[in-house]
């Protein structure tokens, strides 16, 4: 009825009294005390206005359009087309958008959360043509549980389209004909789920066939190196290091010592725009999926399998085109002159992040077999220790977070772990770190335009929010005025090595804003950097060619050319964060099912918020969170202190975000991502 009223006050901007409405809305009499209770709610909400016995339309000016975005728990979030923070939208107000649809909202400064909520009162543009949901029936009439809205309501489906689903399938239907058009199978069926995500997300699979024509017939041979236009390279010791699993090989790293101290150090990245031709199918369709996206046991490549995994891939003693920064940096790890040129490679070895850690640790067994290259490697090893220390004394940031691995035997699931991060690891982290910023400096400098990476500074109420949290643990923080990426480190270091390191690291980093990719230069907080790009990961990122082009203009002695570098930088970014959700999505649907096996089993978490509805407690050891209801809590009241406590009226007990909490696992439906606990110890024993 809402969306109805607003339809006809539209129409109506000098507004209408109560009568004209029930009469404009063709009501019954016996419809009249609904009528006025939907205009009080609007009325409350904001998303009308009164004047005497008048009912007007909210002004135009107070509407903000955007785009919606489905949160897990039934509310959601508009990303305003002005830029404006994101607006939260409780599910009752969500009017059935679903992710990606440009919508119309009435916003309010505070709702709730004390945060800028709003209510949809309009779909301006339905961007997505089908639904993707769970097949219900209810008296056997066929419903969808959509997985991209916000509200909880289900669908009713006018036609199954010849289809025979099962209750509880993963479906897709027609939006506009609300006609089943497929049934992708049970959620659990091998591969269902990675096709659901594939689909929630529009994300391309298979290639186009132009696509996959250009790519089998790219010439095979390297180019030549004639000393100008292309150095050779090919006898340098020149290795890759990356995961035993990788296929892709972007960069490879030598080291030189040079005569009087100091070293030259190599980063030979994959000389994609070899193969990859501006305005070719194969850049069309590159810039379309704007990156790879890897899955636990699958990858979405950016470019075709001959491209990603054999021709620009710099494997094994091939003969590779690259491009190379040639650094020269000092005993004291300080970069010093650096040479770009486009050049041809052939790795000595493919080496793995384990078997070079092996080697730091001292494994005799792992360097024997390595021989020659490995002092090299201890070299570029005490390299990057003084490369990363100045960086650090520079006020970069240094997350060490533990990302989720999980572990198979069998094709079947049997743990989740944290995946290993080791020296090796860092090592590589810092120098592609430097050559980003040395290729990002040379365009800069010779006045070329490019795609910057910048990551903005935290919003100062987000420091706020991290201020009060750290003040609970007695540690302090600048106010946000002053607060820089390095007091930020420095409350990182604080908690190093206790038990809290990584609940402060998480919050950290959810204080900061994301990074993005942009044609304007506004600099790496993170990082403490006036100048960065993207350079080193050509064959999984399309900003990464896009410079490479330019770098290569730029040796050539080409004048700058006009590119629509903003509207890529939007377009990479959003193909950047859609592959992250999605690559978070498939994760986290594997590890809920996992666990969905061990229903009332205790696990050790933490708290790591307090909403409307509960605690929402992570698991300790399986990176993925749920809700503990208020109800679970005890017969207590429990009110609110400020935003991070929760203190029982009668008892006393005290619920604080940050604190560790034993649960037990009472409900888990892994394809909505969600999971609700109990309390496994009784609130005065906590």
């Amino acid at each position: 009825m809402e969306k109805r009223i607003l339809t006809l006050l539209e129409k109506n901007p000098a507004g209408l009294e109560f009568q004209d409405i029930l009469d404009g809305l063709r009501l019954k009499r016996r419809e009249k005390n609904a009528l006025r209770e939907s205009l009080a709610v609007m009325e409350r909400e904001k998303s009308l206005r009164r004047r005497g016995r008048l009912y007007l339309p909210v002004p135009r000016a107070a509407v903000v359009r955007g785009v919606f975005s489905a949160g897990p728990r039934g509310f959601g979030f508009v990303a305003p087309e002005d830029g404006g923070g994101d607006i939260f939208i409780p599910a009752r107000f969500a009017a059935a958008a679903v992710t990606g649809d440009i919508v119309e909202v009435v916003r309010r400064e505070a709702g709730r959360r004390g945060k800028p909520e709003g209510r949809i009162v309009k779909i301006a543009r339905k961007t997505r043509k089908t639904l993707l949901g769970i097949y219900r029936e209810k008296q056997g009439f066929p419903y969808l549980s959509a997985f991209d809205s916000a509200s909880s309501e289900e669908i009713p489906l006018k036609s199954k389209g010849g289809l025979k689903p099962e209750e509880g399938m993963i479906i897709e239907a027609d939006r506009a004909s609300l006609k089943i058009t497929e049934v992708l199978g049970r959620p659990d069926d091998p591969g269902v789920d990675t096709e659901t995500v594939i689909r929630k997300f529009d994300l391309p699979a298979a290639f186009p066939a132009d696509v996959v024509g250009e790519s089998e017939s790219a010439r095979s041979d390297p180019p030549v190196a004639d000393g100008k236009t292309r150095r050779d390279f090919t006898n340098w010791m020149t290795v890759t290091i990356d995961g035993e699993d990788a296929r892709d090989f972007d960069d490879a790293v030598s080291w030189t010592p040079r005569e009087g101290g100091g070293c030259l150090l190599g980063i030979h990245i994959a000389d994609v725009s070899f193969y990859v031709g501006t305005g070719t199918a194969l850049d069309r369709e590159a810039f379309r999926r704007g990156t790879s996206v890897y899955f636990p046991d699958s990858t979405l490549p950016m470019l075709p399998e001959k491209l990603s995994n054999d021709l620009c891939s710099l494997r094994p003693r091939r003969v590779r085109p690259a491009l190379s920064a040639l650094m020269e940096i000092d005993e004291n790890g300080r970069v010093g002159r650096t040479e770009f040129c486009a050049s041809l490679i052939r790795t000595s070895a493919r080496l793995t992040y384990t078997a070079v850690a092996a080697v730091f640790d001292g494994d005799e067994a792992e360097s024997s077999r390595l021989g020659d290259i490995v002092p090299h490697l201890l070299a570029m090893r005490d390299l990057a220790r003084k490369m990363r220390d100045r960086r650090r004394e520079n006020g970069s940031l240094d997350f060490d977070l533990d990302e989720p691995e999980l572990i198979y035997r069998g094709g079947v699931l049997q743990a989740v772990a944290a995946a290993e991060r080791n020296e090796a690891h860092r090592l590589i982290e810092e120098f592609m770190i430097a050559a980003n910023v040395a290729a990002a400096s040379f365009l800069s400098e010779k006045g070329y335009s490019l795609l910057y990476r910048v990551h903005p500074a935290p919003a100062p109420e987000s420091l706020e929010k991290l201020r009060e949290l750290l003040s609970g643990f007695s540690v302090s923080l600048p106010a946000a005025e002053t607060a820089t990426s390095g007091s930020l480190q420095a409350v990182l270091d604080r908690f190093r090595g206790r038990p809290e390191e990584k609940f402060i690291g998480v919050q950290v980093l959810r204080a900061m804003k994301p990074a993005v990719y942009s044609e304007k230069n506004s600099g790496h907080f993170g990082l403490a950097l006036s100048e960065y790009a993207h350079f080193t990961s050509p064959i999984r990122r399309y900003p990464d060619l896009v410079v490479h082009r330019i770098m290569k203009r730029a040796l050539a002695g080409k004048k700058p050319e006009k590119l629509p570098l903003d509207v890529w930088a939007l377009h990479c970014s959003e193909r950047e964060r859609t592959a992250a959700e999605a690559e978070k999505t498939l994760l986290q649907w594997r590890i809920l099912r996992f666990l969905k096996t061990r229903l009332g089993d205790e696990f050790n978490g933490i708290i790591v918020d307090i909403n409307r509805a509960g605690l929402v407690v992570e698991l300790e050891d399986y990176f993925v969170d749920g809700l503990m209801p208020f109800s679970a809590l005890g017969g207590d009241y429990y009110r609110r202190q400020d935003s991070r406590t929760l203190k029982g009226r009668r008892g006393g007990v005290i619920f604080q975000v940050g604190r560790k909490i034993r649960v037990s696992l009472l409900a888990c439906d892994p394809v909505l991502r969600r999971m609700e606990f109990g309390l496994a110890d009784e609130p005065e024993d906590l």
